[in-house]
């Protein structure tokens, strides 16, 4: 969303979360002819180059490879940059011509001959040999060549910020610009504020108009309304959040990086069974349907990431609840969406909220020193046989009861692991048809892809009870059912959830990364529903263009349902926690990006 985290508040010592785990990176083949490819989406600049090809790195190969040395391609992409291919190819010629020995220091264009493109990646461009010069060779590097290759790797790391700005919809230039004023170290939300700060100021200075009406229009692109209203609630030094059931908030203008706080009981404005004081929640215009949305991640997440993704959806408060209050397993989420709070129903009958009451059969062999009654978060993977003969052979050695510090061991990796007794010293993982059932999904919703793909496509999805819950309100609002675009759609939790709820789906437009997912999707929509499934791989392949004639075919989406990796934002992925920058995570701005269409082609309608 691998980074494993368990949700469980009496298991704090472990930090594994099972949302981790993302789809594949590659987009498949799509399944239905309808449904627009990334093949359609090679983009290319206004110099001829597609967007990715033009990377420093790849750009000095380029010109090394026609015969010139790299020091001089460098020494040409610090004095005029790599933008204009055209400019940089003419002043290397000049370069050559002329000889620029001075310039150069130790290039001379006289003798210089085409090196060896291999060799020179080799010794030269791979920042991790660098330090390993002297074992190869005795080979000299001045302090010229080391800040041209600290040069270099500055110059990519732009480059894949410009490459991401300009797939959430930005053009070249604006990303260039933003990059320029902010730095190329500045957050990817940064540059995004950047660029529709820019926007907002250049449209509506210009034209010196500013009645509601043309502000409108001047605010009809990506990014531009949320900037203008959030500019307004500045002037206005309106308190956020304030009354609202977690309390006051501190402002989401990027300018206080706190935490938010997370509320225990973590049960969101009202769950059943849970009496709480009444919340009255006051939605931004902007935010008011239609269509109504609904987005989910990870409660857990890196400082400031559930400010910036409320700040984009239109400063909604987000609704956190761990799903253990609705049955045997926890699961912290967070939920930003535009639907009623009131007049919510459960599914019937109600999920079992224990171990024992989901599966009984397991109490016989439960040990009376684990305490354990529900379940950590369901994890993208399940502990190995070595884990499970190694907890059996420990305790058959021990004394019964076993000795505390091996009674901890075995409670902690239980925990851990979510492991359930089965016999005599013996545990074992839970079955993907269990954990199929503690989630809310029919039995063998995801049986016909293999038993790892299984446990890895559970862990990822929605908890269908909980998301049921919220979506309730939706039942006597759409008696004739629905239209839903889903994003990141998985294997279906939200669809199963409005199945579950008896509300129709007219259509729906799935968008899923996962070959597996979307087999396990097909496989249950063909069996179960009579409405229109139209499934296209890839977020970043539904262009304005694309996303109005879906509106128009369907006469608008009634719902937009998702969410978005999490494998940068959860606990376990210490190597690549990277909040909203990371490269799975980042997802989230197309998110937003798509709804944002939706709206403004619905208001055109």
């Amino acid at each position: 969303m691998a980074g494993l985290t368990s949700d469980s508040d009496d298991n704090d010592k472990f930090e594994w979360e099972s949302d981790g785990e993302a789809a594949p990176s590659s987009a498949p083949t799509l399944r239905n002819l309808d449904a627009p490819g990334p093949s359609t989406l090679v983009r290319q600049n206004s110099n001829g180059w597609a967007n990715g090809e033009a990377t420093s790195t790849s750009l000095v190969e380029e010109y090394v490879t026609m015969g010139f040395p790299k020091d001089m391609v460098v020494k040409g992409i610090k004095e005029i940059g790599h933008n204009d291919v055209n400019a940089l190819l003419e002043l290397l010629l000049t370069y050559k011509a002329l000889g620029d020995e001075g310039a150069l220091g130790d290039c001379s264009t006289s003798g210089c001959a085409c090196p060896n493109v291999q060799d020179d990646d080799d010794d030269d461009l791979d920042s991790d040999n660098w330090d390993n010069d002297n074992d190869t060779g005795g080979r000299e590097h001045n302090s010229d060549s080391s800040g041209d290759e600290d040069f270099l790797k500055e110059m990519s790391a732009k480059d894949e910020k410009i490459n991401l700005l300009v797939d959430m919809g930005f053009s070249e230039d604006e990303a260039n610009m933003a990059m320029t004023t902010c730095g190329v170290d500045a957050d990817l939300c940064v540059l995004v504020d950047s660029i529709s700060a820019s926007r907002v100021a250049g449209d509506c200075h210009s034209r010196n108009l500013f009645d509601d009406q043309v502000m409108d229009r001047c605010f009809d692109s990506f990014g531009e309304r949320e900037k203008a209203r959030l500019m307004e609630e500045r002037k206005k030094k309106r308190k956020r959040y304030g009354g609202g059931s977690h309390g006051n908030r501190s402002s989401l203008d990027g300018s206080d990086d706190e935490q938010m706080h997370l509320p225990n009981p973590m049960v969101g404005f009202n769950l059943p069974g849970y009496r709480r004081p009444s919340v009255m929640r006051m939605l931004p215009q902007q935010a008011i349907g239609p269509p109504f949305f609904y987005y989910e991640n990870v409660a857990r997440t890196p400082r400031g990431v559930w400010e910036t993704i409320s700040r984009f959806l239109y400063d909604i408060e987000p609704e956190f609840v761990d799903s253990m209050h609705l049955s045997a397993a926890a699961r912290k989420r967070g939920y930003i969406h535009n639907l009623p709070i009131e007049n919510r129903s459960p599914l019937l009958p109600l999920p079992p909220k224990t171990i024992f009451e989901a599966f009984p059969h397991y109490k016989k062999w439960w040990p009376s020193w684990d305490p354990r009654r529900q379940l950590n978060c369901l994890q993208t993977t399940v502990a190995s046989a070595k884990t499970t003969e190694r907890i059996q052979c420990l305790l058959a050695r021990s004394s019964n009861p076993p000795p505390p510090s091996v009674q901890k061991y075995v409670i902690d990796e239980c925990r851990k692991w979510n492991l359930v007794w089965v016999g005599k010293n013996k545990v074992a993982p839970l079955e993907p048809n269990e954990v199929e059932y503690l989630l809310g999904f029919p039995r063998d919703h995801t049986r016909g892809v293999g038993k790892t793909e299984r446990y890895k496509s559970l862990g990822n999805s929605f908890h269908v009870d909980t998301v049921a819950y919220h979506l309730s309100v939706l039942r006597d609002m759409f008696p004739n059912g629905v239209s839903v675009l889903s994003l990141f759609t998985g294997i279906g939790g939200g669809e199963v959830a409005l199945h579950r709820l008896g509300i129709h789906m007219r259509a729906v437009v799935s968008v899923e990364i996962g070959e597996a997912n979307r087999r396990i999707l097909r496989g249950w929509w063909d069996q179960t529903q009579t409405g229109t499934l139209i499934e296209v791989a890839d977020v970043k392949s539904l262009t304005p263009d694309i996303i109005a004639s879906y509106v128009g075919r369907f006469g608008g989406f009634d719902l937009v349902i998702g969410g978005s990796p999490c494998n940068n934002l959860a606990g376990s992925n210490r190597h690549h926690r990277d909040g909203l920058e990371g490269e799975q995570s980042s997802l989230f701005y197309h998110y937003f990006r798509i709804l944002d269409v939706v709206k403004s082609a619905m208001a055109r309608m």
